[in-house]
């Protein structure tokens, strides 16, 4: 479940050495080429595919969201597109429960009264309960001096009969929020407060406001998550009250992926390449995720255009509900038997590819940059990105490869997976407008998740350098003889025969 998208960020000192002249080696011997593909994908037959999408949002209430017109629309415009060209076309059903948020709000009562604005010093927990208390804040086993290592919470003898009818304030820490809650429940507190833990833990992000999810099936009480500084705030004082409230429910939702392979090649090393089909609520989702559903349906198109015969089946798949907690490519995933999940040998994944103040990420495959390795192979796909981009004289930057997006599901299971993304609601560094161009200060995309996310907000331009890349790692892995997928977790360090393969494809 999205709340925040949080991007993180490598220096961008080691992303300026990639912006250098580079001659792409001569024609693998066979020919091959992705010249042709990248020359056909091009960003205005992808705008001509968002502005379809953007027509279908204006006719059903200005959204495409898992579940609703605007998504079935949105479904049949790319079965039809792919049906067209000759792909084979199923439809992936799945059903789940949609956490419905509505308003959240926290305020102290005594001592010294004050209101938390929600989205900057709380946020609801996704599958938070509704309810809206009053009652007296009580702390419950915390730690907030050395090393911070906590455990509140993550026992019933946290809570003793000081909790009835209360508000528990929890540190982060040890076990799952749900289980937080769910004690806290059971000792009978009236609402939960679940603070951040305070201490510095590599790549994640344990002192600032943070979102969460409890899961299903809705918790019995509201609970909001809040940053280290405001826990230990409100830890400090005394006989404190509290007013918590979240309006919030579930509601149960239909919808689909969209699944279409290649008629050629191996079907024991099917690539992937993937993204999400569903905007949220708020708005149209042109960028998000318009753009990556866009680019990969043209790639797609003009595969079959040019009469491509790949080694390896390439499946596009077009997820649905990604924007409710990455349901529909989780639920295709865990539809596949062990011997089906190494029978993939990768997946490809694009998010957000036209953002209006982008930077070209690359997802860090190899955990070199923030520690989160993908299963062997991973490292692999990093390198093919850099290598292509580098082949065009465009800085990279990485950014962390941590399961914010719908390869999440194919990592887990031991399939590797990489991509590109332009950002979303992060804020551009000043190092970043210097290589990248753009505004400092500024949000790689002000509209994400916003009803301004139209067609409007996006940057061809870039557009069209993620629209390449996408085009020549899908033939690089559709085409390569060689083995890819790892299947397990662990730092892959590529494979010869493939790195001489994606370089041969480049010119």
């Amino acid at each position: 479940m999205r709340q925040t998208r949080n991007i993180q960020r490598a220096a961008i000192a080691a992303t300026i050495g990639l912006a250098v002249s580079f001659a792409p080696p001569a024609l693998a011997a066979t020919g091959t080429s992705s010249n042709a593909l990248r020359t056909a994908v091009s960003a205005d037959n992808i705008m001509t595919h968002l502005s379809a999408l953007q027509a279908i949002a204006d006719a059903n209430g200005d959204n495409r969201a898992a579940g609703t017109s605007g998504y079935e629309a949105s479904g049949l415009y790319v079965e039809e597109k792919l049906k067209a060209a000759g792909y084979g076309v199923e439809r992936q059903h799945f059903t789940y429960d949609r956490y419905d948020f509505t308003s959240a709000a926290l305020q102290r009562i005594s001592p010294n009264p004050e209101t938390y604005s929600y989205g900057t010093r709380f946020l609801d927990m996704s599958y938070s309960g509704a309810g809206d208390v009053t009652a007296d804040l009580i702390p419950v086993d915390l730690n907030l001096a050395g090393d911070h290592a906590s455990t509140s919470g993550c026992e019933g003898g946290d809570f003793d009969a000081s909790m009835q009818g209360n508000i528990a304030l929890i540190q982060r820490g040890t076990c799952t929020f749900r289980i937080k809650a769910d004690n806290a429940a059971a000792a009978g507190a009236s609402g939960v407060i679940i603070f951040n833990q305070g201490n510095v833990v590599p790549g994640d992000d344990r002192l600032g406001l943070f979102g969460g999810t409890l899961d299903l099936p809705q918790a019995e009480i509201p609970v909001v998550s809040t940053s280290y500084a405001t826990g230990a705030e409100l830890a400090a004082l005394s006989s404190v009250r509290m007013r918590l409230a979240v309006d919030a429910d579930v509601t149960p939702v239909s919808s689909f992926n969209i699944l279409a392979d290649t008629a050629d090649g191996r079907a024991d090393r099917t690539v992937v390449v993937g993204a999400h089909l569903d905007s949220v609520a708020e708005g149209p989702g042109i960028n998000d995720n318009g753009s990556g559903s866009a680019a990969i349906l043209e790639t797609a198109l003009q595969l079959a255009e040019l009469d491509s015969e790949p080694t390896n089946r390439i499946r596009f798949a077009f997820w649905g509900g990604e924007e409710d907690g990455l349901i529909g490519s989780d639920y295709y995933v865990s539809q596949l038997t062990a011997r089906q999940i190494k029978d993939h040998a990768v997946n490809l994944n694009f998010d957000m590819v036209g953002s209006p103040n982008s930077v070209r990420f690359v997802y860090d495959g190899d955990g070199s940059e923030f520690g989160e390795k993908g299963p062997n192979g991973s490292a692999l796909v990093e390198k093919v990105f850099l290598d292509y981009f580098k082949s065009q004289n465009l800085p990279v930057a990485p950014t962390a490869f941590d399961g914010r997006s719908d390869y999440f599901g194919f990592i887990n299971n031991g399939i590797p997976a990489g991509g590109l993304f332009t950002g979303a609601e992060g804020t551009k560094t000043v190092e970043e407008a210097t290589v990248f161009g753009g505004k400092d200060g500024v949000a790689y995309d002000p509209c994400y998740h916003a009803a301004c996310d139209t067609i409007g907000n996006i940057d061809e331009v870039v557009l069209e350098e993620m629209a390449d890349a996408i085009a020549h790692a899908t033939l690089t892995f559709g085409m390569t003889t060689s083995a890819v997928n790892g299947s397990a977790k662990g730092n892959g360090s590529g494979n010869v025969d493939l790195e001489y393969k994606a370089n041969k494809l480049l010119k």
